[in-house]
């Protein structure tokens, strides 16, 4: 693809290693939890090459199997028998792309993230992991040497296979970073001590590496910045361990991540509740340690100007984005075409970095409905066999991505929505703290219903006669759900509008400028993102503001990333937060006094001076035009929370499946 004239030197060809890059994108590391038995999938395959074809010149894959430690974990294994066919398949599909594909060489080391203590961990020294207190297995000397020696002998098996590089993870507070780190390496041999001591498991692992694959195969090194734990690598550190590591001139590019496998982890993964680029500071002061060595910038860049603007500055060489090439990975194409009004683009909500990472699921995206799909790159669908009048109930994410993609398929959509503005419970989160991208869902999916030819009724609360006056031939259900009363809140009470449902209060508070008094006090049967931030927004209102919840922790439904800052804010913010409690309604609430007890002990205290009360509990589909409307002999499809609350991921990934089945398959 020939330069572009809005963004010249994103489009502008680079070379790292003898190799040449057609331009500066680089796909950065990504869990996808796609493989089987050690091998990788069709499915894995078509995900790392959509990148490439969309527009990557580097793809680096996820962390492989590559020492006889790995055969443990859930790996595509790049050793042993059989691992050769599906590793040359791989790196095949990306390479005809015109792209390098870089196998990332890391180890947890005493790192995990579920419950319990690992039984497989090593480490540098007997300290335990900051988050789940496993206490590893000390690697010595003999041992350090044969782990090494694996690595490399791996890392040239995967180049027979095809690949181009390598990229060594030494950041997050896995194995390397744990040797790095003056926190978690306290040895007092040659891998410990100065920082040439704790530099020195590293600098072998790079000779060996370049020993067994020689000048040609790009080796790409992840370091950290700032690891934000007490006593660990801080910028000067940093600084030191750059030139150390890239001075030899064997390393053909480096980048940086923050944080650690501590509660700076979310570091690691910025998310919307801080700025855009937000690592630009650290780069430019790690810039000079770096030398000769071309520098990758990372760490949530999302917009194709952000990222020139890197460049044009002279900050970096490369521009690395995981997140951002999942939501859409003709990001690039997209980008040199004029296009970037049609971006799909990131969230920064790390629903990925959960489902890939925490769940051991395979990897998935708010706004991507097709991840992986051998189609997925700028997906256009195909025509019905036979065109349908659809009718669409519901104009929130799940209706209006069922609404675009039926109207492309060349079906006669009419929407209709309760609301005179599309995006249903997202235009509130949109409002709320950390809510700003949200909207980029439906200012996707909005437009390309239009340009599909789609028709929107909004304003009208769609009753069984407006829908069958339009004769349908199907219909799509995307009207949502609505939280349950809590079994402690009087249904005459509830009638009566004092305690309500957290959603519709807080559409009464988003405007209010002037603070409140009194004690603004949330029940939370729901433990989302959407609570807290609500939370937040009444701690901008209200004098106190208190969560009342029945478990005995908070935003349990969320991944450790996502819990960690919401537990951060609520503390900075004293939001206070009463767990294993539940609500008693007592006259008492009259005069503003909320009882609330101990759901184990029965044991009861008092909240006092409430001005404010709502719930977030589970909420019930609306899913009552359904049985009407398949009395009356239409096919109906439940899509979004109207056929089972989830996460917004599952909402456009239903409202997806229902447009490409309206009408039948093509």
């Amino acid at each position: 693809m020939p330069e572009s004239a809005d963004f010249p030197l994103l489009s502008s060809p680079f070379e790292i290693a003898g190799r040449r890059l057609r331009n500066r994108v680089a796909h950065a590391s990504m869990t996808t939890r796609m493989h089987r038995d050690g091998r990788p999938t069709d499915t894995l395959i078509h995900y790392y090459a959509n990148r490439a074809k969309g527009g990557a010149a580097i793809v680096v894959t996820e962390p492989l199997g590559m020492i006889r430690q790995h055969d443990k974990l859930p790996r595509v294994q790049a050793r042993g028998p059989g691992a050769r066919d599906g590793l040359t398949r791989w790196a095949d599909a990306v390479n005809a792309h015109d792209s390098l594909l870089l196998a990332q060489v890391q180890d947890p080391g005493r790192g995990r993230h579920q419950p319990g203590r690992s039984p497989y961990a090593i480490g540098a020294s007997p300290l335990p992991d900051d988050m789940s207190w496993s206490i590893p297995h000390v690697l010595d000397r003999d041992e350090i040497a044969t782990l090494v020696a694996e690595f490399a002998e791996s890392s040239a098996f995967v180049a027979s296979c095809g690949f181009a590089g390598i990229e060594i993870s030494a950041c997050h507070g896995h194995l390397f970073h744990q040797f790095l780190s003056p926190h978690s390496n306290r040895r007092d041999d040659e891998f410990g001590g100065d920082s040439e001591g704790r530099t020195r498991l590293l600098a072998l692992l790079i000779a060996a590496i370049r020993d067994a694959c020689g000048p040609g195969f790009v080796i790409g090194l992840k370091l950290p910045g700032d690891e934000g734990v007490k006593g660990g690598i801080g910028l000067r550190e940093a600084g030191i361990i750059t030139r150390l590591l890239t001075g030899r001139g064997e390393v053909d590019y480096v980048t940086f991540a923050q944080g650690a496998h501590a509660r700076s982890l979310e570091d690691h993964l910025p998310d919307r509740y801080g700025p855009y680029v937000p690592f630009l500071q650290l780069f430019r002061d790690l810039r000079e340690a770096c030398g000769d060595t071309p520098l990758m910038s990372l760490g949530r860049i999302t917009d194709p100007a952000e990222a020139e603007g890197v460049l044009a500055r002279g900050e970096a060489e490369l521009i690395g984005m995981g997140r951002t090439l999942l939501a859409d990975p003709a990001w690039f194409e997209k980008a040199m075409a004029g296009r970037t009004h049609d971006i799909r683009y990131c969230l920064s909500c790390n629903t990925c970095w959960g489902y890939g990472t925490l769940f051991h699921a395979p990897l998935r995206c708010v706004n991507n409905p097709r991840v992986a799909a051998p189609d997925e790159v700028d997906f256009r669908p195909s025509p019905a066999p036979e065109k349908k009048r659809v009718i669409v109930v519901g104009a929130g994410v799940a209706g209006l991505e069922a609404a675009w993609v039926a109207a492309a398929r060349g079906h006669e959509v009419t929407v209709f929505g309760a609301s005179g503005e599309v995006g249903g419970r997202t235009r509130l989160r949109a409002l709320l703290p950390g809510g700003e991208t949200i909207t980029s869902i439906a200012d996707y999916q909005y437009p390309a219903a239009l340009r599909a030819g789609a028709r929107f009724e909004l304003g009208v609360k769609a009753e069984l006669a407006d829908i069958l006056a339009l004769s349908p031939d199907e219909m799509i259900l995307a009207t949502g759900a609505a939280m349950l009363r809590p079994d402690w809140l009087p249904e005459d009470i509830a009638e009566m509008g004092y305690v309500r449902d957290l959603g519709e209060a807080m559409w009464d508070l988003v405007d209010v400028t002037a603070r409140q008094p009194g004690t603004a006090v949330v029940y939370d049967m729901d433990h989302t993102d959407a609570v807290y931030a609500a939370a937040e927004r009444l701690h901008e209102i209200f004098e106190r503001v208190v969560i009342v919840t029945p478990r005995d922790g908070i935003a349990e439904d969320m991944w450790i990333v996502a819990r960690q800052g919401i537990i951060r804010r609520l503390y900075h913010k004293g939001i206070a937060v009463m767990r294993s409690c539940e609500p008693v309604w007592t006259d008492s609430i009259e005069d503003g006094a909320l009882t609330c007890e101990n759901v184990y002990t029965g044991e009861r205290v008092l909240i006092e001076d409430v001005a404010f009360m709502a719930y977030a509990t589970p909420r019930a589909p609306r899913d009552h035009l359904a049985a009407p409307l398949r009395a009356a002999g239409l096919t109906v499809r439940l899509v979004g929370d109207c056929r089972s609350p989830q996460d917004l991921s599952f909402a456009t990934a239903e409202g997806h499946q229902a447009g490409e089945a309206a009408g039948g398959a093509s």
